[in-house]
């Protein structure tokens, strides 16, 4: 009987995914590895679910491996250990008792329950969150920092030819080489949506000037311009340019959401799944979004397979429209490898959501043990 279940041990594995670049954003240095860690909640069943989570380490991120499992392992699984999987709503309450917000480290056991209930149930995930809605989610393709413009063009090139008609393009650093790169990414793709992301790295003045000059270029949104704390610089930015401003980094909770409407800083919200807590917490994000007429984003720090099924799966049973995100940024091209041994995949610019039972991906051991740090 799945009411009997008892959740037996939460295991955090540590893992370095490495880019087939070096990752490059407007806050801190490239990256040549993603620190993710994944979470495998046990049980008395032989039945294990599995969620994932980022040590980021930007604005709105302080974690790290070791914070991470000191969080997941010293504080949280006390609170996981003995229940059922399907104690959903009381695990989430135990573990707000017990650490708070934490979210980054609650993402992953959020969505390993997820997982647990479909496997024990024999449903995917979109299932218990209402039944499905829409069989694919599309897709953003990231245009991360690169050395030269020709550099940049060419990777939008690669994703245009593998169906993506959404380009995200990372500024903040040169903005007089960012207008030329816009201009250049519009003059290839007419037809394309395409927006801009500073990741919280501009000040006012800057980013005023550089939306100014974008403003021909018909952008969808411009992300996080400025730093998360800044929602005034927000919200007369929302007032001063013609693009629509979408915030990021300044939305963890639905506290932070809730400020960012009263303030109207911004008309578009990303969601990922380890800043703002796994597929339970997103859905309230999305939930009070929708109420506020903004346009939602779905997104991911560079993920796996797993983190990336997560969003798909609540993007499935989500009943209203949705842009299409970078949630699939880390399988679209980013990683050089997967820990699964059934990877999500991109297809003309859309992942189809897995239809497997709990989030419908089975993890690759030997692939987890080649990148292992927590050996």
């Amino acid at each position: 009987m799945t009411s009997k279940v008892a959740i037996t041990k939460v295991e955090t594995i540590l893992i370095a995914v490495p880019f087939r670049v070096p990752f490059k954003i407007a806050s801190g240095g490239a990256r040549p590895v993603g620190e993710n860690v994944l979470v495998r909640l046990h049980t008395d069943q032989g039945i294990v679910g599995i969620g994932e989570t980022q040590a980021w380490r930007r604005q709105g991120s302080i974690e790290t491996f070791a914070s991470l499992k000191c969080a997941i392992e010293d504080h949280l699984a006390p609170r996981v250990v003995g229940r059922s999987p399907f104690e959903l709503a009381g695990i989430i309450s135990s573990m707000d008792e017990a650490l708070s917000p934490a979210l980054y480290a609650k993402a992953a056991i959020i969505d390993a329950l997820y997982d647990l209930q479909g496997k024990l149930l024999g449903v995917p995930v979109w299932q218990i969150l209402g039944g499905k809605f829409r069989d694919t989610v599309g897709a953003c393709a990231v245009l991360p920092i690169k050395d030269s413009l020709e550099e940049t063009l060419e990777g939008a090139d690669q994703f245009h030819r593998r169906g993506f008609r959404s380009f995200t393009v990372k500024v903040g650093v040169n903005p007089e080489a960012e207008v030329k790169l816009v201009a250049a990414v519009r003059n290839r793709f007419p037809a394309a949506i395409l927006r801009v992301d500073a990741n919280a790295s501009m000040h006012f003045d800057g980013a005023l000037a550089l939306l100014k000059k974008l403003e021909p270029y018909e952008l969808d949104a411009a992300e996080q311009m400025v730093p998360m704390w800044d929602l005034d610089g927000m919200a007369e930015l929302a007032r001063r340019v013609d693009i629509p401003i979408m915030a990021d980094e300044c939305v963890a909770t639905v506290y932070d959401l809730l400020e960012v409407i009263k303030r109207r800083a911004a008309t578009v919200m990303q969601t990922k799944v380890a800043k703002n807590g796994g597929i339970w917490h997103m859905r309230n994000l999305w939930t009070i979004a929708r109420a506020a007429e903004m346009r939602i984003y779905p997104g991911n720090h560079p993920s796996t397979s797993v983190a990336t099924a997560a969003v798909a799966h609540l993007a499935a049973a989500w009943p209203g429209p949705l842009l299409d995100g970078p949630f699939a940024v880390g399988i679209s091209g980013a990683f050089a490898r997967d820990v699964v041994q059934n990877p999500l995949v991109v297809e003309n610019g859309a992942v189809r959501v897995p239809d497997g039972p709990g989030l419908g991906v089975t993890l690759d051991e030997e692939a987890i043990a080649a990148m292992r740090v927590d050996k």
